[in-house]
């Protein structure tokens, strides 16, 4: 099983997934490209993360894997089990959308990003600015406080983000100017759709994401938003393990002549 995070993501954010499902699967996630402590590549296209999940599948022997994604790493787990079907199992697809968002979208992201007061002192005061206020809609200050904490990266004069905001900005363009529906189409293996309720995907939407996957499942988290896995862990972790169950299961083949 291979954790593919999204925007500002690190691959410590996924302890408690991994925790959880660990006693049943070989759980590995994956610091994205210009996240974690890594240095700024060239590239940030769609093509670039994709490549780089079906990297990791092949040199570390997952396949056929279980992706899990959030946010732009869902986009990235079903892109992979569109291109790739003979590497991936199942899909979970968390808190992301088909549609295009369009622009402002990401100039709301551009201005968001600027309002930080970098460099931060210390984590204490990472933690009592984002969890101070709902930094954006559908992120809970009960738990954006430990969120940005764990992906804030000590620096000479202070604490900051190791990626830079232009980075991870460029990494939405896919996300932003075009939908993704056809791309949903060709996932031929089980795909899980999972929503908070107070998230940023919404009901209809999610549905309609269900509909298009020829595989699709569905499940929301009550009292939850787009941090669902960090805000309920167990009900997160409970979802994964129930479609698996189903999802894992030797398909018939075709009756004896």
């Amino acid at each position: 099983m291979l954790l593919l995070h999204g925007l500002l993501g690190h691959t410590s954010h996924w302890t408690e997934t991994a925790r959880r499902l660990s006693p049943r699967y070989r759980v590995i996630s994956l610091d994205q490209r210009g996240h974690g402590q890594k240095c700024s590549p060239a590239s940030y296209t769609e093509e670039s993360y994709v490549q780089d999940a079906l990297a990791a599948v092949e040199q570390l022997g997952l396949a056929p894997a279980v992706l899990v994604g959030h946010g732009t790493g869902a986009l990235t787990a079903w892109a992979c089990a569109a291109s790739r079907p003979d590497l991936v199992a199942a899909v979970v697809v968390c808190e992301m959308r088909a549609a295009a968002v369009g622009e402002s979208m990401q100039r709301s992201w551009a201005q968001w990003f600027e309002s930080w007061p970098l460099p931060f002192a210390s984590l204490g005061e990472v933690r009592a600015y984002f969890g101070g206020q709902e930094p954006c809609p559908g992120l809970p200050p009960s738990v954006s406080s430990e969120f940005f904490a764990q992906m804030m990266a000590r620096t000479e004069d202070g604490w900051r983000p190791p990626h830079a905001a232009e980075h991870l900005l460029r990494s939405q363009d896919a996300w932003i100017a075009e939908p993704h529906w056809d791309e949903l189409a060709n996932v031929r293996c089980p795909a899980l759709v999972v929503r908070g309720v107070e998230g940023l995907l919404g009901r209809a939407e999610a549905q309609e994401m269900v509909r298009v996957l020829p595989r699709g499942s569905y499940a929301e988290i009550p009292d939850a938003g787009h941090l669902a896995p960090w805000e309920h862990p167990e009900a997160w972790c409970d979802a994964i393990e129930g479609f698996l169950t189903t999802a894992l299961e030797p398909q018939p083949g075709p009756c004896p002549v």
